[in-house]
């Protein structure tokens, strides 16, 4: 009550505010000498009343009955789908060169010459990186002095002992016949000895010569550094370069790494969880960043026995062909497996997947489309957004939006007339 004006609130209806109601009462109040701030407090106490009466005349609501019968809930529907249903998993990996091995000297010294550079291809046994060789030649050149006096050396010594035995055999010629005395004989059988003698001390030192003269050959080819393997393709590539000519290297120092990029090698890692499912010769697709409209195709090749502790995975390499060179060593990989594939299962929306007392259903549709029946069901593996059912006959079509206001004999309405028919009807053993 307001400066003696009553308002009867049980009798107000929301359409006399739609339709003018407001303006007149307002008037009416502004007529007796009502303020603005009074109006507004009686407004608003007007319109809770007339919303809160609107609503008690309106009793229907979803899920509810009225006379008798129930109220239709709204949801929307998808057919279960029967044939084929394949799991693929991508894994994120990295490009590696099938072989690499670094380029390094096995002598120290100074680079004269730098042949390969970057990029470049080189051969079996081709020479990449040439060393100061001054003193190593030098070092064969004394050797093959040494080798020649001791030639020389032997040639005497042969001489020596050839003379000794004809002196040691008219010696016993001249003894036998009483003429030579055996002091003479034994002088000239010890003269033989000591010649026969300095013949092997002679060849000893010549193969020591020899020997010295090729291990000076030898250290003089170090200077020649040469990119050589035994396996794999007769031609590779140099992945980097890590000197430049003239500077001073020590040995075993890294000169240049040499990489076998056709075929290359995609590197992923896998969890417990997918180890079973993969297999040696198992084919993948593999993409990048570098080539993204492209697909290369490779297999399994090696697949790790052992599993890191750090990360718990297991490494897996895939041979991806690369004749044309376009990926690289270093590259993010996106590889894509078929781990698992169904020839003719059961496989339903994941959004119609709900559970209900702790167990796991769908709600299927009736023939009829008025009512849900409700299903357990055991899932499978998940492709995209179908859900593989196991051991199931299940057809026809099943809720995916509204479940949560249903329950088993619901009567439904489907919102989504216009979904696709599954075959066969609604039917499940």
């Amino acid at each position: 009550m307001y400066a003696g004006l009553t308002i009867d609130t049980t009798k107000l209806n929301p359409l006399q505010v739609e339709q003018g109601w407001v303006k007149s009462t307002k008037e009416s109040f502004m007529a007796s000498g009502i303020t603005k701030a009074v109006w507004g407090v009686a407004m608003a106490t007007i319109v809770a009343a007339a919303v809160y009466f609107s609503f008690r005349q309106q009793p229907e609501t979803v899920g509810s009955r009225v006379a008798g019968r129930d109220i239709p809930v709204p949801v929307e529907v998808a057919a279960v789908r029967h044939g084929p249903l394949s799991l693929w998993r991508t894994f994120s990996g990295t490009i590696e060169p099938k072989a690499k091995f670094i380029v390094a000297p096995k002598i120290g010294g100074r680079v004269s010459s730098l042949y390969v550079d970057m990029s470049d291809q080189v051969a079996r046994g081709q020479l990449v990186v040439q060393l100061e060789d001054a003193e190593y030649r030098q070092a064969v050149l004394e050797a093959e002095a040494r080798l020649a006096v001791a030639e020389a050396n032997r040639v005497e010594a042969v001489s020596r002992l050839e003379i000794a035995l004809r002196e040691l055999d008219r010696t016993k010629t001249l003894f036998n016949r009483g003429i030579a005395s055996e002091s003479d004989f034994d002088a000239a059988k010890a003269s033989f000895l000591t010649s026969q003698a300095s013949v092997k001390v002679a060849e000893a030192n010549l193969k020591k010569e020899q020997a010295t003269l090729t291990s000076a050959r030898i250290r003089l080819d170090y200077t020649r550094v040469r990119a050589d393997w035994e396996q794999g393709d007769d031609k590779r590539t140099v992945g980097e370069r890590f000197i430049d000519e003239g500077n001073t290297v020590a040995p075993n120092t890294s000169l240049l790494s040499i990489v076998e990029i056709d075929p290359v090698l995609a590197v992923i890692n896998i969890t417990e969880k997918d180890y079973p499912l993969i297999r040696s010769g198992q084919q993948v697709k593999v993409q990048t960043d570098a080539y993204p409209d492209r697909v290369f195709f490779g297999r399994v090749v090696r697949i790790s026995p052992v599993f890191r502790e750090s990360s718990r995975q297991a490494r897996v390499e895939i041979e991806v062909a690369n004749d044309d060179h376009l990926l690289k060593p270093g590259m993010f990989s996106r590889c894509t497996l078929e781990l698992e594939k169904a020839e003719n299962t059961v496989s339903v929306s994941h959004l119609s997947i709900t559970r209900r007392n702790d167990e796991v259903g769908v709600f299927l549709l009736s023939e009829d489309e008025k009512t849900v029946q409700w299903i357990k069901i055991t899932p499978g593996f998940v492709s995209g957004d179908q859900v593989q059912l196991v051991d199931s006959t299940l057809s026809g079509k099943v809720v995916i939006l509204g479940q949560q206001f249903v329950h088993d004999g619901s009567v439904v309405r489907v919102a989504n007339a216009s979904s696709p028919p599954a075959a066969g009807g609604a039917t499940v053993q």
